[in-house]
């Protein structure tokens, strides 16, 4: 079959076009420029957000193993702080927070270490402690706010770059049905990746948030009630000691 190539009305050259099918082939699966572009951005962007959604999910599950009740405030800590009260129980409260490592447990070794200091610099020592404790519970809590707020905006590039593929099908002469489809389709699916991702973060950001400062409150009353006994039983002791026997010169 001859083809003739026409400019401006004049024949250029004949050229035999051999009907061969393994090159239509390939010339069919040659990668055209606007469809790489548009697949590749909407990969880019799924792929974002999947990334997002597995971070989010591998911290909403570390949280939850390391928020849990027992191990922050393990309650054996808890009834040996409650059986301590004079110094001849301190070193059996103090192999109980040995033996259970946790965030109350270093608070109250802190506390016993500092018992022959005054009150307030036994305070200040345990409240710099517990400061470091707080921000240990909360390691990875700023990752769900950041995908909290990150995945709504993937979902919302992808809305945009779904609407651009829209209306360029429109402004196109031969309006193609199925570009608009692929369009409107990213949108959506974008959209509702971003929300998928982001609202279930934000549900449990809220949820650790609280439960920290709730063990850190805890924590606090336990530490309290504890330097509270301590320093009361040794006051009641230093009051009740009889006043030392001057010795009576001359006699």
């Amino acid at each position: 079959m001859n083809a003739v190539y026409r400019c401006s009305g004049k024949p250029l050259a004949t050229k035999k076009i051999i009907n061969n099918p393994s090159l239509a082939i390939w010339l069919a699966l040659l990668p055209r420029p606007r469809l790489q572009f548009r697949l590749s951005m909407e990969s880019f962007i799924i792929v974002l957000l999947v990334i997002t959604s597995i971070v989010s999910v591998a911290f909403i599950i570390e949280r939850a193993i390391a928020l849990r009740w027992n191990r922050v405030i393990p309650p054996e800590v808890e009834q040996a702080v409650d059986r301590c009260r004079s110094k001849s129980d301190l070193p059996a409260l103090r192999k109980t927070c040995e033996i259970n490592p946790s965030p109350i447990a270093r608070l109250i070794l802190i506390a016993i270490s500092h018992l022959n200091c005054p009150k307030n610099e036994t305070i200040d020592a345990i409240q710099t402690k517990a400061r470091h404790e707080v921000a240990q519970l909360e390691r990875g809590l700023v990752v769900l706010e950041i995908a909290t707020g990150i995945a709504p905006l993937l979902g919302l590039v992808g809305t945009i770059f779904g609407m651009i593929l829209l209306f360029n099908a429109m402004g196109s002469e031969a309006a193609d049905q199925s570009k608009f489809a692929v369009g409107i389709a990213l949108a959506l699916r974008a959209t509702l990746m971003g929300l998928l991702v982001a609202i279930p973060s934000l549900i449990f950001w809220s949820y650790y948030s609280r439960r920290v400062e709730t063990l850190a409150v805890e924590m606090e009353n336990i530490c309290d009630e504890f330097l509270q006994r301590f320093y009361r039983t040794q006051f009641q002791a230093s009051a009740q000691a009889p006043p030392p026997i001057r010795s009576q010169e001359g006699n």
